[in-house]
């Protein structure tokens, strides 16, 4: 496997990236920089390629099968699809949030824990501080930390997304992608994962895809605005940048459109 480099921040560079199910091409021509230590969101309609863009980031696509990634994605300079890359490795680098909050049928503890004993992690009293760390930065500590051998299907929903970040962050990934992380989950707890987030920012790379434009205001440093025009066309990238000044003075009339709600 090609190691990480000696100074890692959780930086992406995409170049000319595109995604081919069998004989179609879903996702063309993409070219961006994900800042490290911030929040970029991936807007646009339904099916426009955003989550099969986030998944080339840590090589999920893989287990899809059938599937070609072009162009080059660079990883602090190291390219994640290179052969000498191992994709496990990479999904302790690159971790992951999705949709629906899916813990394991294990305790709360054991589900934090899963991730640092799968790589070896054996003592117990590491093996705490990791839980209790991993929990404390998901802002799920306080509410947990006297019943941790808890099944975690016994939580809320809300409470059982934020085991899944908690899970996430156990491995010390320098970036954690985030698949439309509240959109199952009540306001409150929306509220939750949103302030989750703005304070993981702080020494995670975070890329959320999200279809609420209030919550890619609030939340996000910077927004990439993604469009599939027609069945025909793959997807594209249509404009990436501040996401102040994306919402309120895009670049690209499609993106104007689309903020306003005029499509999509």
């Amino acid at each position: 496997m090609v190691t990480a480099p000696a100074t890692t921040t959780g930086m992406f560079d995409l170049h000319d990236v595109s995604v081919t199910y069998g004989s179609e091409t879903a996702v063309a021509g993409v070219n961006m920089h994900i800042p490290p230590q911030a929040v970029t969101a991936l807007i646009g309609p339904s099916g426009c390629g955003k989550s099969t863009l986030l998944r080339c980031l840590n090589r999920m696509n893989d287990e899809l099968g059938n599937v070609k990634v072009g162009g080059r994605i660079l990883l602090d300079g190291v390219e994640v699809n290179d052969r000498s890359v191992d994709p496990v490795e990479l999904r302790m680098r690159v971790g992951q949030v999705f949709q629906k909050p899916n813990p394991f049928p294990f305790s709360i503890y054991d589900n934090v824990a899963y991730g640092p004993r799968t790589h070896g992690v054996r003592s117990r009293a590491a093996l705490d501080g990791l839980v209790e760390d991993s929990l404390k930065r998901a802002a799920l500590w306080n509410e947990v930390k006297d019943s941790l051998k808890k099944h975690a299907f016994e939580l809320s929903g809300g409470q059982q997304q934020r085991l899944c970040i908690a899970r996430a962050l156990a491995t010390a990934p320098e970036v954690l992608l985030m698949d439309e992380p509240a959109s199952a989950l009540d306001p409150i707890s929306t509220q939750q994962i949103e302030d989750t987030i703005a304070e993981l920012k702080r020494t995670v790379t975070i890329v959320i895809v999200t279809h609420n434009m209030q919550q890619a205001a609030r939340i996000s440093d910077q927004t990439a605005f993604m469009l599939r025009e027609s069945m025909e066309r793959p997807a594209q990238l249509v404009e990436v940048g501040d996401t102040r000044l994306m919402f309120t003075n895009p670049s690209d009339k499609r993106t104007e459109s689309y903020i306003t709600g005029r499509f999509g």
